[in-house]
């Protein structure tokens, strides 16, 4: 095997190992940007835990080939860049979405959750999805509601008895 082949197995291996535990994948045409928006997208991404990489197609084709992901093909023709999302499976989305918003400039090419493709729009789609600290404290909000009428039914009970016992303890002062 030449130098050349081994550099690009050990490519593709990395590509499948970001692929294999990435949870969300954003695969997109990164042209028009100057070097210090690509730089500034950089770091948001690195910011959030992304990590982006630009790729050669051919290299992205075998990966996802070798790990039988679908989809793919016809969207890996000129320059690619990948955002890998390891922990959070929106905030690549979000960030590149925010990103495209700004600028005016990338395009998203399609994208890839738990492995499998969604398109460019499946990929907006997933940018609108609100954080999961969000998600959780609206289903805390949600549970919290029940109990918090429930307390209020209660102390609103007990707040009546105090009111007539009071009531009746003014009556027997005013008697006597």
């Amino acid at each position: 095997m030449s130098k050349n082949q081994e550099i690009k197995a050990t490519q593709v291996e990395m590509i499948k190992e970001n692929l294999e535990k990435a949870q969300s994948v954003v695969f997109v045409d990164y042209r028009g940007l100057t070097v210090e928006e690509d730089t500034a997208l950089r770091k948001k991404l690195r910011e959030a835990g992304v990590e982006y990489k630009v790729l050669k197609n051919t290299l992205i084709k075998r990966a996802a080939d070798e790990l039988s992901i679908t989809g793919l093909d016809e969207h890996l023709n000129g320059p690619t860049a990948v955002a890998f999302g390891i922990t959070d499976p929106a905030a690549p989305a979000k960030i590149i979405g925010e990103y495209i918003k700004q600028t005016k400039k990338m395009e998203v090419k399609c994208g890839l959750v738990d492995k499998k493709y969604i398109d460019a729009k499946g990929v907006e789609a997933l940018a609108e999805i609100p954080s999961k600290e969000v998600l959780v404290a609206k289903l805390l909000g949600s549970m919290n509601a029940p109990i918090t009428g429930l307390v209020s039914v209660l102390s609103g009970t007990l707040r009546k008895l105090v009111y007539a016992i009071n009531a009746v303890k003014e009556q027997k002062e005013n008697a006597a």
